[in-house]
């Protein structure tokens, strides 16, 4: 059976009635004990002793950091979208990817605020105009991190301010069917520019 997505964009998805308002299922597991077994400024680890439903027992590793923002900024007159590079060390590669980041020390600042900011240190950009297209987990297998998706449009060139860990980054604009022929071939291999951009697509704003 196929049922239309909420948005009313004409978009259509396989499953039965009301699946995508469906709350996540409860399962009956325990919290036995938590120990923190690494922290630093930007991440935190903990292992979990949980029971499960039928007795048995295991562990969790958790990793907790905080949610972050990725932001898609397109000049659409010109049918492009800007995108940053940069050197990242657990994989010992260069990466295309969209603007992302968050704030460590102040998780209380709107999603909004913090995704413009990114933009214009990362990029120089100033955006007009900011739309939330949604939130998503980044690997729920084994971390509670979720990043809000942005779409930035009208957008104003000025200068970056990149902090000492983003001193390599460098930023260029791709015309959309680029970037989408980077993601075939391999050359884009970051999960959450990959997401976020099919969320924006699969929504009708891309």
């Amino acid at each position: 059976m196929r049922s239309k997505l909420p948005d009313d964009k004409g978009l259509e998805h396989v499953g039965g009635p009301g699946l995508a308002e469906q709350a996540p299922a409860t399962v009956d597991l325990r919290t036995l004990d938590s120990r923190v077994v690494y922290e630093n400024r930007w991440m935190r680890v903990r292992e979990d002793a949980i029971e499960r439903s039928d007795g048995s027992r295991g562990i969790y590793g958790v990793v907790e950091k905080p949610d972050f923002v990725a932001i898609a900024a397109i000049d659409r007159p010109r049918g492009l979208i800007h995108l940053v590079e940069q050197y990242r060390y657990p994989v010992s590669g260069r990466y295309w990817e969209l603007p992302q980041g968050s704030w460590e020390t102040r998780p209380d600042v709107p999603p909004e605020d913090v995704a413009r900011a990114e933009l214009s240190e990362e990029t120089g950009l100033t955006a007009g105009k900011m739309t939330r297209v949604g939130d998503l987990f980044l690997a729920y297998g084994y971390s509670s991190q979720r990043y809000h998706v942005f779409l930035a449009e009208d957008l104003l060139q000025g200068a970056t301010a990149l902090e000492a860990e983003e001193a390599d980054l460098v930023s260029r604009a791709f015309a959309f069917a680029e970037v989408e022929t980077m993601i075939a071939n391999g050359i884009i291999r970051d999960a959450t520019t990959v997401a976020a951009l099919g969320l924006i697509r699969l929504k009708g704003l891309l």
